[in-house]
């Protein structure tokens, strides 16, 4: 047994039995140079070294195998709670998804309980001053007007459409297609057209809803060549409009669309149409894990998310999952000094997916896994804290898991990434962190907590130098809900943006512009770190009260190689939640999963 070991168990001894005169050491570091720094205590010095008794975690193969140590199992499955009054075998991700595929066939001839036709402001006429009379102009329409029984037409008349972007009509037919929706596209000249075809997926998803529909036929009215990326854009609408909370009511529902149709092309439509899926499902991965509850979503729950990602590519992804011990020996004082409150025991997950074939780079991304934030001792408490809202705290952890979810289904070439989450809670506890205490990063770097609320860029500081360490990134991206003063800044739909270059700045950029996740890039003012300095301590955790977002990411920066390593932060606490849209929005994975794509080019 090594000297730090020996020393660490003749404290934990002493402190047994004086429980009051010196507090439990917890963060040691491996080179044994400092055992604990917390709690306004500098317990020891040793120069011995820790030797390897514990193993570094476990790898996920066709099955998890445990190495080294008997450890509890991590399940493949949902987690079943065990208290009664929890709820129980919550799944992270829909049952099933619906097919999605090209019809070279026509729509006259299809039989199915829903035809969607997407319609142009431009495929009708309306009347001029006072005559709002709206009439059909499209020549497809005219065909299916007298097709129908006139059915188009009464639609246009009775309610006035006219095409315009995210409108709909419904009616039954009773033919071939038993039900006839048109949905409309806006105009032609729009700009941005991903956000169109994904609003016209989002329609047909709520037209199957509405009509109770399984078999779906879509149709548009132009004949020329559309945008090439239609078909990805509108089968990732379909998906993640099909979206429905209600794993937690009494009475759940399903989607009703089984196979959808796409009588139009859009160019190598199956692989568009894939990519669409996949990235829908990681995003549908995020809102699962975003809304689920506390109680739920615990460290071991997003463990055991990880592992049912690992599950569904076994030959690309494998799984290490570091218990509390093994991030002592890592020296991770940061992390662990958030966690040590909690009764849920912290859980720090790193996903790897690694290619067919060589690898050409290596990226890391890494996110904020508070499973819930009560700020510690300074607790979010009164009008405004959001306490109630505070199992969002692991947005930027849902977000990599998403996009780990869309890569197990794309398998980019070239490219290993890593997905590290520092899980655990931030509670309030005789044994926790309080303000003033001073507590040692892995590398050595101490941090003086002036705000225990302050805890996420205290767990993903640690996070950050294992990718540096244990991943040799060249490039890393880490994602979190980390600051309000980023919503104000920026409002709910907007993510902040730092990075230590322009290259990945303009990256994230394209990524953000590619999948309509929207970001805006910040600066890393240098002058404001001197904020962030204490006189007992490297850093303080937290600066003043103005540019809290920009004095965070600067936090961050300082654990970071940016000579090796190019960087970037997003801040992600506005457009994690969107109660209008339902609660959790996804944020974040498809923007991460086109990335790391991207990567691969």
């Amino acid at each position: 047994m090594s000297t730090t070991r020996s020393l660490s168990s003749c404290l934990s001894a002493w402190h047994s039995m004086m429980p009051r005169l010196v507090p439990k050491p917890f963060n040691l570091r491996s080179s044994g140079k400092v055992l604990c720094l917390h709690r306004g205590a500098l317990l020891a010095e040793s120069r011995g070294s820790i030797s390897p008794g514990l193993s570094s975690g476990y790898n996920f193969s066709s099955r998890l195998t445990f190495v080294g140590i008997s450890r509890p199992s991590v399940s493949t499955s949902a987690t079943s709670r065990t208290y009664p009054y929890e709820p129980l075998e919550i799944p992270f991700e829909p049952e099933s998804f619906p097919t999605i595929g090209e019809n070279s066939g026509g729509y006259e001839t299809w039989n199915g309980d829903l035809l969607v036709v997407g319609c142009y402001e431009e495929d009708f006429e309306c009347g001029d001053g006072d005559d709002e009379k709206v009439s059909i102009k499209s020549d497809l329409l005219k065909r299916m007007d007298s097709s129908y029984d006139n059915a188009v037409s009464q639609l246009v008349t009775k309610f006035g459409f006219k095409g315009s972007q995210g409108a709909s009509q419904c009616c039954w037919l009773g033919k071939n297609a038993m039900s006839l929706c048109l949905v409309g596209l806006g105009s032609k000249e729009c700009k941005d057209p991903g956000s169109v075809w994904k609003g016209l997926g989002k329609s047909i998803a709520s037209a199957a809803k509405s009509q109770k529909a399984e078999t779906v036929g879509v149709v548009l009215t132009v004949d020329q060549s559309i945008d090439s990326r239609a078909g990805e854009h509108v089968a990732n609408g379909i998906v993640n409009g099909a979206y429905e909370a209600t794993r937690f009511k009494s009475k759940s529902t399903k989607p009703s669309a089984r196979k959808i149709d796409l009588f139009f092309s859009s160019g190598s439509m199956s692989e568009s149409i894939a990519k669409g899926v996949a990235l829908a499902k990681g995003s549908l991965f995020t809102r699962y894990l975003v809304e689920a509850p506390p109680n739920v979503c615990t460290p071991s729950y997003l463990a055991s998310a990880a592992s049912h990602i690992a599950s569904l590519c076994p030959a690309r992804m494998s799984l290490k999952v570091l218990e509390k011990e093994d991030c002592e020996e890592l020296g991770m004082g940061l992390y662990l000094g958030v966690a040590e409150a909690s009764k849920e025991a912290p859980k720090f997950i790193h996903l790897t997916y690694t290619p067919e074939g060589e690898v050409k780079r290596k990226i890391a991304i890494v996110g904020k896994g508070l499973t819930f934030d009560a700020g510690g001792y300074n607790l979010k408490a009164g009008a405004g804290s959001m306490i109630e809202m505070m199992k969002f705290d692991m947005g930027g952890s849902g977000a990599t898991l998403g996009a780990a979810r869309a890569i197990a289904d794309l398998k980019p070439a070239d490219v290993e990434i890593h997905f590290i989450i520092a899980s655990c809670e931030n509670m309030i506890d005789g044994r926790g962190l309080r303000p003033g205490d001073i507590l040692v990063a892995s590398n050595g770097k101490t941090v003086e907590v002036n705000n225990t609320d302050a805890e996420g860029r205290l767990t993903l500081a640690d996070a950050i130098l294992y990718a540096q360490k244990n991943c040799q990134a060249e490039y890393i991206v880490d994602i979190a809900t980390l600051t309000g003063a980023c919503m104000i800044a920026l409002g709910g739909d907007i993510g902040g943006m730092y990075a230590s270059t322009d290259s990945v700045a303009e990256q994230l950029k394209k990524a953000s512009a590619e999948t309509g996740e929207k970001v805006w890039q910040m600066p890393l003012e240098p002058g404001y770190l001197e904020q962030l300095k204490s006189p007992i301590a490297d850093l303080k955790n937290t600066g003043g009260r103005m540019g809290g977002s920009i004095t965070a990411a600067l936090f961050l920066k300082e654990f970071v190689d940016t000579d090796k390593v190019k960087w970037s932060h997003l801040d992600i606490a506005g457009p994690v939640w969107n109660e209008k849209e339902g609660g959790a929005t996804g944020f974040g994975a498809q923007l991460l999963t086109e990335w790391a794509i991207n990567r691969s080019k």
